[in-house]
């Protein structure tokens, strides 16, 4: 007990002599758990709406004209070979007027003089939850284009290749900020724990004199490297919090973010962060101690 609570009170004494070094330390390493943080909560919710978004997709081909009960079984079942798949639907033309009639809503007036078969028929093909690769229905669209009478095959080509592309360039980002912050958390505290050790390098081989062992020597500089790694984390995670409750509560309903449900990260992730930060500060005072630390 008597040695915690010195070391504890040496860690205390080293943290009130450089207590600026040591703040500017945290605040760079909550700017990068921050950054990281960032980016990677971005990436989280687009796989989210990723998910979500893949459970509303489907295949609309266009036909040139109606087919019958026997060409529509022959269809089936080739759309089939390809794949299994959730659900084949037939819209006529009839079928398809009433449903453009029914999103015009109020305005269907406009339709009054329109004949109702001047949509064209198609057919909506819903893929299995195991077929959401882009390449995969990029393969199962140009399948279907195949079928007899086809004019177009159409399932928001341009709009999910672009998402799909945000997606990607977003877990580019996401990587680089995770080698930002090792590198930051780890070489920033080394140099503070460099800087605490040049400066007090007399002291501690006095005290290495008067009978201190190593592990009361070495104790103190690990925790303050565990202080900033703990702090600067919960410091960047709290911005982070303020930051998305912010967004959620100001950007609700702002165009195409009302598509999206935003989700904070759970508390697996926040504690894998917390101990990722600590980890990285913790070895870079380690490092420092070995290379600086003459006992």
């Amino acid at each position: 007990m008597n040695f915690w609570f010195s070391i504890f009170r040496q860690t205390g004494r080293n943290l009130r002599q450089t207590w600026t070094t040591m703040f500017m330390t945290c605040l760079t390493v909550s700017l990068s758990v921050l950054i990281f943080s960032f980016f990677y909560l971005i990436y989280l919710n687009m796989l989210n709406a990723e998910s979500r978004l893949s459970n509303e997709l489907r295949l609309v081909v266009y036909l040139e004209e109606e087919p019958g009960p026997e060409l529509q079984e022959q269809m089936r079942l080739k759309i089939s070979r390809f794949d299994q798949v959730e659900e084949i639907k037939f819209i006529s033309k009839a079928e398809a007027f009433n449903r453009f009639a029914d999103q015009l809503g109020d305005n269907r007036e406009v339709l009054t003089d329109m004949p109702q078969d001047f949509l064209p028929a198609s057919i909506e093909v819903i893929p299995l939850k195991t077929l959401r690769n882009l390449s995969q229905v990029k393969l199962f669209a140009e399948y279907l284009a195949t079928l007899p009478g086809t004019q177009m095959v159409q399932y928001g080509q341009k709009w999910i290749e672009r998402f799909y592309s945000f997606i990607k360039l977003l877990s580019i980002v996401v990587l680089i900020s995770g080698f930002l912050l090792i590198l930051t958390a780890t070489f920033m505290v080394a140099s503070t724990i460099r800087l605490t050790i040049v400066s007090r390098q007399e002291e501690l081989e006095l005290l290495k004199l008067v009978g201190a062992t190593n592990n009361y020597i070495r104790t103190p500089f690990l925790l303050e490297g565990i202080l900033v790694g703990l702090m600067g984390s919960l410091l960047g995670l709290a911005s982070l919090y303020a930051l998305f409750q912010w967004t959620t509560h100001h950007l609700a309903g702002a165009g195409f973010l009302d598509l999206f449900t935003f989700i904070f990260f759970p508390p697996g992730i926040i504690f894998i962060i917390i101990a990722l930060s600590i980890v990285l500060c913790t070895a870079g005072s380690y490092t420092s101690m070995q290379k600086f630390l003459r006992i």
